[in-house]
């Protein structure tokens, strides 16, 4: 039975309603499930009461919306993955890892190595389990043409021996037991299938940022039962585009509000496709701040509130760089310490 038709199943859903919400993203009931009826009243062409109606059916049929016990939060938890940066002081900041199902916001001011993250966590998510990746692929919103493959050919080859001999099992360019990192044929065959499993696409404002978002949806949603689902979306940056196109104050609450939307899509992407969202932010001086670091990312409290983990890096002498873990639900704040070398981000 197909998407459609299962989509049919639901009051109020015809045929060509079932293939507008296809075409927005809106393929499966517990993606309609989480949507608002205002959301879908637009994307379908139907009056909110009717949305509202279809919104509540497919919460029955995908069972959410509900009260759930401690122990099925618990369950559920469980499935979370941790993705590694690479860097041992990191990881145990993070408790492991850059958790999916989860909003990490990584800001500081140009130069500190945003991009280098999210460069370093596309090829790590596509590592063995055993190694700290996710076996999944990339969705990489680009807002300041800051992706480079070259600099992801340098991260890979910046991988140890062991690590690279089983990614090229892992990625089928090579057959067990015969994996040979020193061999320049497969080392391209393996640069080849990493590269292809990160999906990029350049937004051109604020608008096309939005709407790549909801695409990514639709990539994540068809990727799930493949054999390298997207485990990680990476928006690089988040703000740059709401910056400068919302200026002064008399556009602040406009900004903000489209901000909320685009957040709440990212967030939407992680929660049911359980992928690693993982955005960079700018900083601005607060000329205010007397005492401290003056540096404030930007997007104010609505991002403050949605990123569930906030990690600050500054500039350090030479290469390397600081990383502070500045919020999380659940645990301490702390600073641990990096190295931007060409083969990647390396401990100190």
């Amino acid at each position: 039975m197909s998407a459609s038709e299962d989509l049919e199943d639901l009051p109020g859903v015809g045929p060509a309603t079932a293939e507008k919400l296809k075409e927005n993203g809106f393929d499966s009931y517990q993606g309609i499930a989480v949507a608002s009826p205002g959301e879908l009243s637009n994307t379908a062409d139907i009056g909110e009461s009717s949305a509202a109606d279809i919104i509540n059916a497919a919460r029955d049929a995908a069972d959410i919306g509900g009260f759930e016990t401690g122990a099925t939060v618990l369950e559920r938890r469980e499935q979370i993955g941790k993705l590694s940066w690479g860097v041992d002081e990191v990881d145990e900041l993070l408790g492991g890892g850059v958790e999916t199902q989860s909003i990490t916001e990584v800001y500081g001011e140009f130069g500190a190595g945003k991009s280098q993250v999210t460069h370093q966590l596309a090829v790590n998510v596509q590592l063995p389990a055993e190694h700290g990746g996710l076996e999944g692929s990339t969705i990489f919103i680009d807002s300041e043409d800051t992706f480079r493959p070259e600099r992801i050919e340098q991260m890979l080859k910046g991988q140890d021996d062991e690590v690279l001999a089983d990614m090229m099992e892992l990625h089928g360019v090579a057959e067990e037991g015969e994996a040979d990192p020193t061999n320049e044929a497969l080392l391209d065959d393996l640069l080849e299938s990493v590269l292809d499993k990160i999906h990029v696409a350049k937004a051109f404002n604020s608008n096309h940022q939005i709407l790549l978002a909801e695409k990514a949806q639709e990539i994540a949603s068809e990727t799930q039962d493949e054999e390298f689902p997207v485990r990680l979306l990476a928006v690089d940056s988040l703000t740059a585009h709401f910056r400068a196109e919302y200026v002064g104050r008399g556009e602040l609450a406009e900004r903000q509000q489209k901000l909320n939307k685009h957040l709440h899509d990212l967030m939407r992407v992680g929660d049911l496709n359980n992928t690693a969202v993982v955005v960079t932010n700018q900083v601005a001086s607060n000329p205010d701040s007397f005492f401290g670091d003056p540096t404030q990312p930007i997007g104010g409290n609505i991002l403050g509130h949605t990123s569930t983990f906030r990690m600050y890096l500054r500039k350090s002498k030479g290469n390397k760089r600081i990383v502070k873990l500045v919020d999380a639900p659940n645990l301490p704040d702390g600073e641990g310490v990096m190295r931007v070398e060409e083969g990647g981000l390396m401990n100190e």
